[in-house]
């Protein structure tokens, strides 16, 4: 009996055992023909010659990687992107924050303010550019400031990251805003309570009892506003498509052509398509090696905390 009873609770984790394979395969299938081919035929590529076209390429080593260090454009593209992505990075996360705790707090008709602060995020990421490039270039220098009307923030190189950054966050710190908001409704009501009632200011609540319990959120957050921030792509084509154009070691270079802007074009207007695999294939590392970095210290301080 026992042997027979073992017998059948064997053939059931075999059939539940197909059924999850069964149910994982198109995801798989998914996964593998959209991100994993074309991931290893780019690294190949990037060793080649290989024009778009062609079927048939050349082996060239590690020429595309050397002239991709050489080209000043691409080395700006760099600096740019790791000037954007933090300060985007900070942006976000501190806006987002701030407004989860605005719509966590008993302010009044704070439903219709959390789905207001999340509905930027629904527009997508062109239309959201040319939004934006109106409000800078019609709206903005019609405000009774002179500031606004002296500095056009689009044709400035200095004020045209900023301009990104401002927009960018404006469309992101709602999604953020509402994985913040879900963590700060399972902090124990009770025990802020107890710690108000112990003379524990805002601040200290805040930041002594708050913040440590919901620490694996900010690991969540971190890692998604960083990957986001380098890999912004949409918003700049539809805002400043790279520009205004500056100059940089000498050479006449876009001051908002971020990586992977940089990247399409090399692609796409250079026609260079091995050197943007080898481009691309540098900017995977890059963001791979950050975004390791952010989520052990994250992971860190979440188990300090």
């Amino acid at each position: 009996m026992a042997e027979t009873k073992k017998k059948s609770m064997n053939a059931k984790k075999r059939a539940d055992r197909r059924t999850y394979i069964l149910f994982l395969l198109p995801a798989v299938l998914a996964f593998t023909l959209v991100i994993m081919v074309p991931f290893i035929q780019g690294i190949i590529y990037s060793f080649t010659d290989w024009n778009g076209i062609s079927k048939s390429f050349n082996f060239v080593g590690l020429t595309n990687y050397a002239n991709a260090f050489k080209d000043t454009r691409f080395m700006y593209s760099a600096r740019v992107t790791l000037i954007f992505g933090i300060l985007n990075f900070v942006l976000v996360n501190i806006v987002a924050f701030l407004l989860a705790l605005l719509v966590s707090s008993k302010l009044k008709g704070r439903d219709i303010y959390r789905a207001g602060f999340f509905l930027p995020n629904l527009i997508g990421g062109i239309v959201l550019g040319y939004i934006w490039q109106f409000i800078y270039n019609s709206v903005f220098p019609k405000l009774p400031m002179a500031w606004f009307q002296n500095n056009l923030m689009l044709v400035n190189p200095k004020l045209a990251v900023w301009a990104l950054a401002i927009t960018s966050t404006w469309q992101y710190a709602g999604y953020i805003m509402l994985i913040y908001y879900t963590a700060l409704q399972n902090v124990p009501a009770d025990l802020i309570e107890s710690a108000q009632l112990d003379g524990a200011n805002w601040w200290q609540r805040l930041t002594k009892i708050i913040m440590p319990l919901i620490a694996p959120t900010f690991t969540i957050t971190l890692f998604l506003t960083l990957s986001n921030s380098f890999k912004q792509f949409d918003v700049v084509l539809s805002l400043t498509n790279g520009g205004p154009s500056m100059l940089w070691n000498g050479q006449a270079i876009k001051a908002t052509e971020l990586i992977s802007v940089n990247i399409y074009n090399t692609a796409s207007v250079q026609n260079q398509m091995a050197l943007a695999q080898a481009k691309a294939v540098l900017f995977f590392i890059a963001l791979a090696v950050i975004s390791f970095i952010q989520t052990s210290m994250t992971r860190r301080k979440e188990m300090d905390s």
